[in-house]
């Protein structure tokens, strides 16, 4: 009985604004249903970047459309999913670009919902006009400059046998213009202007990939922009801008004067850990193109940790040389039962400020860090203390550096070494980043362990130095510390950057100097 009663219950659909590219633009509302969906449909112009919110047992439906390509999915077809999913009782997010109500067929879907009888939600989103605008630096309305303005689209039904804009009043009725869609045909909009008296010299602006590190913009005036964007090249998506307000750019952009931008960055971090170092970049405009080298996984066998646990209070020091190294200590720590109650015997010491940071969100301060955040740097710190007779526990990678187990053991402490996960090279992207690589685009590779490095020379997959070295010319190499570099060098290649602290912040930093200088 319950059983029916669930499947006569109807779904509900959210038509959800996306924003104009930069995830970061999605509203509160917007990502709280992502993550509740059940079904997503999301469109071209949607972030891809999006989607890690979505849970992932829910069924994604991509359904972009793209001028002249032909549509995954007509708009009526569009529709009549939307209605079928929600009357199956799922939860369906429709996913569109900019807000879905201005120029987003936002109003069609609606009523074809209403129709129905299926519940429906509409979660506005920052519009493709007003961003294109802030991104290239030009408030649309301004107090000097004009009061009004008036957004419309480029590219009208086509199915309609006239077109409802009336050139004669618009064309001089608003002090800014700004125009979707409008590339394919931008000099039959432009002559529009002029026909219907909009001073030729009046200043024009077309701005690609508003928002996103691929942005474009160009600046012209009525009678040139058309040349402009066409010597230029400048494709679809775009937005035109047009009124006295564009000559307020030179002053007020700020998007595309960050140091970073326009610079293609691969980072090659586990997918888990890789947000930092790429939140860091972006903020600087970098655009970042994530390629994880690295896959971890826990061990095969707990063993060796298992029966170092039952006897932890024996231990004078626990030593944390990674982050991982804590994620998966702790994981293991509490499903037997324990918690960080369990480490109030040994001391506990970090390799790095990350990973005592890691550290105290498990409720354990550490009481060790060294001054150089690198397996000899923790070495040293401890045999400043003195470590013969001791008993050490290091929880690890299950191929990890000998150096400071061999170091601590040479120094009389006695030292047990208990993997607690393994790194394995990633499945799939390989194809994918050689192809990043042979386009010739690619300004930086940031390298954040030895096992990056590795990792990566074996997905690159050259067959000998010389394709190696032709593969990266022209790209700069930064490590985030001695060993790395030592990795990278060892393999026959340069490193450019490698900040005197050896941290994500510290690394972003020196990638900022370089791209400054």
């Amino acid at each position: 009985m319950e059983q029916q009663t669930k499947s006569k219950r109807c779904g509900k659909v959210y038509l959800v604004g996306a924003g104009p590219g930069d995830p970061g633009l999605i509203t509160v509302r917007g990502k709280y249903l992502l993550e509740k969906a059940e079904v997503l449909v999301y469109d071209y112009l949607a972030s891809k970047r999006l989607l890690k919110h979505v849970p992932k047992d829910a069924e994604l439906i991509y359904a972009g459309k793209r001028g002249g390509v032909k549509h995954t999915h007509t708009q009526e077809e569009i529709n009549q999913m939307l209605v079928d999913h929600a009357k199956n009782g799922k939860i369906v997010v429709r996913l569109k670009g900019g807000d879905p109500f201005i120029f987003g067929r936002g109003g069609e879907e609606v009523q074809e919902l209403f129709k129905a009888g299926v519940p429906f939600e509409v979660v506005p989103g920052v519009t493709s006009a007003t961003a294109a605008a802030t991104y290239a630096g030009i408030p649309i309305t301004h107090r000097e400059h004009t009061a009004s303005v008036a957004f419309l689209t480029g590219h009208e039904d086509p199915t309609k046998g006239t077109s409802n804009i009336d050139w004669s009043k618009l064309a001089t009725g608003a002090g800014t213009i700004v125009v979707y869609m409008g590339i394919k045909n931008l000099p039959v909009i432009m002559d529009n202007l002029l026909k219907h008296g909009r001073d030729p010299k009046t200043p024009v602006a077309v701005v690609r990939w508003a928002s996103t590190p691929e942005q474009r913009s160009v600046v012209g005036t009525v009678e040139t922009i058309a040349d402009i964007v066409a010597k230029a090249n400048i494709k679809p998506p775009s937005l035109i801008i047009i009124g006295d307000v564009v000559k307020l750019k030179a002053v007020t952009d700020w998007y595309e004067k960050r140091p970073l931008f326009g610079k293609k960055i691969i980072v090659t971090r586990t997918r888990e850990q890789a947000s930092e170092l790429m939140a860091g970049l972006e903020e600087y405009g970098a655009n970042c193109v994530e390629y994880s080298t690295i896959n971890i996984q826990p061990v095969d066998s707990y063993e060796v940790l298992d029966g170092e646990m039952e006897r932890l209070n024996e231990y004078h020091w626990i030593l944390f040389t990674s982050l991982n190294g804590v994620k998966y200590f702790f994981e293991r720590l509490y499903s037997m039962g324990k918690d960080s109650r369990d480490l109030k015997g040994p001391d506990i010491a970090a390799v790095g400020k990350s990973t005592a940071d890691l550290l105290l969100q498990y409720g354990v301060n550490a009481d060790l860090i060294p001054n150089v955040f690198t397996g000899e740097g923790l070495a040293e710190s401890l045999l400043d203390q003195g470590v013969e007779g001791r008993n050490i526990l290091i929880p690890r990678a299950l191929h990890g550096r000998e150096i400071l187990p061999e170091t601590l053991r040479g120094a009389g402490a006695q030292v047990t070494v208990a993997p607690v996960y393994q790194n394995l090279p990633p499945q799939g992207k390989r194809e994918a980043l050689r192809e990043e690589l042979e386009l010739g685009d690619v300004d930086m590779i940031t390298f954040t362990s030895s096992s990056t490095v590795r990792n990566f020379l074996s997905m690159v997959d050259a067959d000998d130095l010389d394709e190696l070295l032709g593969l990266l010319q022209g790209v700069k190499i930064a490590a985030i510390g001695p060993i790395t570099a030592k990795t990278i060098t060892d393999n026959g290649l340069t490193v450019d950057i490698q900040p005197e602290e050896f941290t994500i912040d510290a690394l972003v930093q020196a990638i900022v100097e370089e791209f400054t200088d």
